[in-house]
């Protein structure tokens, strides 16, 4: 192992000795200035993560959340300097982690949590004029191609997702009912926002993400899809950005 990955190691995991060499300013053993140091690391990322996923964190109360953090930073810590992409990993940690098995929904609280942000950092896109769609003849649109913009992505969960958070984020939202939720992240200005999908939704939005025509990401939905609330929804938020017949 080498200086820098012994540092490394050391300055995440408080069970690990001080590296060898280490002193302070007056060439003593620098012991208690790392061990300040080495808090001050957990502390901050600890921090980061509460802010990134503020739900989740609400869910489990400080005390929990903060032991759940704590195991989080030491077995997925930041593999870039810029914090913004700390906590990647945490959703799948989140479903992994034993002791959090009776609260299963808590990795796709998490999903929408960590798609917020990554969709306000997303690139701006102009969205398309609604009028091209009711240009189009039922032929062509059943073959066009809708681009959607950079911001928008799809969580699909068996557990009732959007109403878990907007119950936590929304005063006076209803309690949740157990049942499966599709939730698209969009962003039709400045802030991101989640917004529940119709049955079938998350399918077809997952589907135009990845280029498919109407005609086959309608197909994806199943039946019973209400097409015309989903493609409503993605007009009034700027999601879509081109139609290519």
């Amino acid at each position: 192992m080498t200086v820098q990955s012994a540092f490394r190691a050391a300055l995440l995991d408080a069970d690990r000795d001080v590296p060898s060499g280490l002193t302070d300013g007056a060439g003593r053993p620098a012991g208690r200035r790392f061990a300040v140091y080495r808090n001050n690391v957990a502390v901050s990322l600890r921090e980061a993560l509460e802010t990134g996923f503020p739900v989740v964190a609400k869910l489990l109360g400080p005390e929990n959340f903060h032991m759940v953090a704590g195991v989080h930073l030491r077995a997925a810590p930041p593999r870039s300097p810029l914090m913004m992409q700390f906590g990647a990993d945490f959703p799948a940690f989140l479903d992994s982690f034993p002791p959090l098995a009776r609260l299963p929904y808590l990795g796709d609280v998490a999903r929408i949590e960590l798609a917020l942000r990554r969709a306000y950092n997303a690139a701006d896109a102009a969205p398309v004029d609604p009028a091209r769609l009711s240009r189009l003849g039922e032929d062509r649109l059943h073959t066009a191609r809708l681009s959607l913009a950079p911001a928008v992505s799809v969580i699909c969960s068996p557990w009732p997702i959007f109403a878990i958070w907007a119950r936590n984020r929304r005063p006076g939202s209803p309690k949740p009912i157990p049942g499966a939720q599709d939730v698209v992240i969009l962003r039709p200005a400045f802030d991101p926002e989640p917004h529940l999908l119709p049955p079938g939704g998350g399918a077809f939005v997952a589907a135009l993400l990845t280029g498919a025509p109407l005609a086959r990401s309608i197909d994806a939905a199943g039946n019973g899809f209400d097409l015309s609330a989903a493609l409503s929804l993605l007009l009034a938020q700027g999601a879509i950005t081109d139609i290519q017949p």
